[in-house]
């Protein structure tokens, strides 16, 4: 079975929902995010809400719904909570996991490039690749519904695969032509 995660920054809005559409499809699939911490807008531009990466889901929820219920319900971030707390416990970064995966989607080139930095400091020494795929998907709520049906697509074109490392760069211009985002792709390894 393919192992697949997906990677954005914070490991909130767009690694979740193409997590919990992949999950709800019965694919393996993890989430992870890259940033220092996890990031979500706050009463204003300059008071984000900052949580450490590992706080559960249900505690950011609690915490958000005690700030400004309203406020939060308004912009959508209640209703990612809720989402996110059915398909995994906390957000995780990717940098201080080491399980290893056969595909990897990000979510924006930023993210693409630290997540092949940090697989290149690990120094491929198991000789295992991977496929890191970039899709590029701006940070709202509707574009992280599109963006998880390319990855889906992506992933649905890559199980079917006989042979993944023949038919990789075709699965990527098929999906390139067909979907509405920018896709960048690399092999790394583990």
């Amino acid at each position: 079975m393919v192992k697949f995660a997906v990677i954005c920054a914070s490991n909130m809005n767009r690694s979740m929902e193409a997590h919990y559409q992949l999950k709800k499809h019965n694919y393996n699939i993890g989430s992870y995010g890259t940033g220092t911490a996890v990031r979500l807008p706050g009463p204003s531009p300059n008071q984000p809400n900052i949580f450490n990466f590992g706080t559960a889901y249900n505690h950011i929820y609690d915490e958000l719904r005690k700030q400004d219920k309203a406020l939060y319900t308004r912009n959508g971030l209640i209703m990612m909570l809720e989402r996110n707390r059915s398909v995994k416990h906390a957000p995780q970064r990717f940098h201080d996991e080491h399980e290893s995966y056969d595909v990897i989607f990000t979510c924006e080139e930023r993210v693409f490039d630290s997540v092949c930095e940090e697989l290149l400091s690990r120094a491929g020494i198991q000789s295992r690749p991977v496929h890191v795929i970039n899709i590029e998907i701006e940070d709202n709520n509707k574009e992280a519904i599109i963006g998880a049906r390319t990855i889906l697509e992506l992933a649905r074109l890559i199980v079917a695969s006989k042979d993944l490392e023949r038919d990789m760069d075709g699965i990527i211009e098929d999906v390139q032509n067909r979907m509405p985002h920018q896709l960048l792709y690399t092999v790394a390894f583990y």
